[in-house]
């Protein structure tokens, strides 16, 4: 079988996949068993993509062999957004899947072979804030406008979700992370100004920012998941320094409005760190082990999502700037 051509295949009864497209991929040097390729199965329709592969994460000694494109295959994921597209990406860090929709028509939410399950959400739960033009999300029969920079929460057990633009021409972005869940909370949206703003930093340390928690025990209650977003102002470059890490929870970073500005994430132990450059509206994992923390060549936002063992927002073990290498 050719990489690049199409080819059909019988299909779950649940998948919404239309085909199958089989492409080559080189494996990271601490996946490789003998063979130079792997291959990556991709479940597609014209509106909607997720990736038939689970993103893993390699143990913190292997990241140290890893050359560049090794660690952006690892670590990174891009274009998460395409008109009329709902693409997303599984990943083994708490079992949480990260994606994008960018509906210039309505978009449904498909199910996945990867949950398991009759439909995406049945043990699941669904957090998203967008990051484009106004829009809505209709689920189980109920509508939740959106506009920028507002988040949704959706509960385990919801059923049916589709995703709308206000103007096809100014279209909606819902950047999203779903995780596993044990128990149903109320959906809920909220916008910036009922977040709690938590002001930080100073412009003497170019960290003066704000940050805005949405999914979290203080604000929109969920199973396990934590959402929110941090502003940084004008002048102000780094993220998360001092960094830290945490042991008992995953998080994920999601790099926007930055413009033409590039941004150099940080990651890996506190004593092998490495590094990403990163564009806008791109993505770093990040292991419990790793640290996670970025520098940009402007000011920019990101959206930072966890889940795991508990929803403390501060439990994290912050490591000294002088300890690190």
């Amino acid at each position: 079988m050719r990489a690049g051509v199409k080819h059909k295949f019988p299909l779950r009864k649940n998948s919404s996949a239309t085909c199958l497209i089989v492409q080559s991929k080189i494996i990271p040097r601490f996946l490789q068993s003998g063979a130079r390729l792997a291959t990556r199965l991709v479940f597609c329709e014209a509106d909607d993509m997720f990736e038939n592969t689970i993103r893993r994460m390699p143990r913190p000694q292997d990241v140290q062999r890893l050359n560049t494109q090794e660690l952006r295959d690892t670590f990174h994921i891009t274009n998460l957004f395409a008109p009329g597209e709902l693409r997303g990406v599984f990943t083994d860090l708490d079992r949480l899947v990260v994606g994008g929709v960018m509906p210039v028509k309505p978009v449904e939410l498909p199910n996945h072979k990867e949950t398991g399950r009759a439909f995406f959400l049945e043990r699941r739960e669904f957090g998203a804030i967008n990051v484009g033009g106004a829009g809505a999300v209709h689920a189980d029969g109920k509508t939740f406008s959106l506009n920028r920079l507002g988040c949704i929460y959706l509960p385990m057990g919801t059923r049916s979700v589709t995703f709308e633009s206000k103007d096809a021409k100014k279209p909606a972005k819902f950047y999203f992370l779903s995780c596993p869940a044990h128990a149903a909370h109320p959906a809920a949206t909220m916008k910036p100004k009922d977040a709690s703003p938590v002001p930080l930093g100073s412009p003497a340390s170019a960290n003066k920012r704000t940050i805005y928690k949405y999914i979290h025990p203080g604000g929109i209650k969920s199973c396990q998941l934590v959402m929110g977003f941090t502003a940084l102002e004008e002048g102000s470059v780094w993220n998360s320094f001092p960094p830290h890490t945490h042991w008992r929870r995953t998080e994920i970073y999601f790099y926007f409005d930055l413009g033409e500005n590039v941004l150099t994430h940080f990651l890996g132990e506190p004593q092998q760190t490495r590094h990403l450059f990163l564009h806008n509206e791109e993505v770093a994992l990040s292991p419990n082990w790793s640290i996670h923390c970025g520098c940009g060549t402007g000011n920019y936002r990101f959206i930072w999502g966890m889940a795991g063992e508990n929803q403390v927002f501060d439990d994290m073990d912050v490591v000294k700037p002088a300890d690190m290498r």
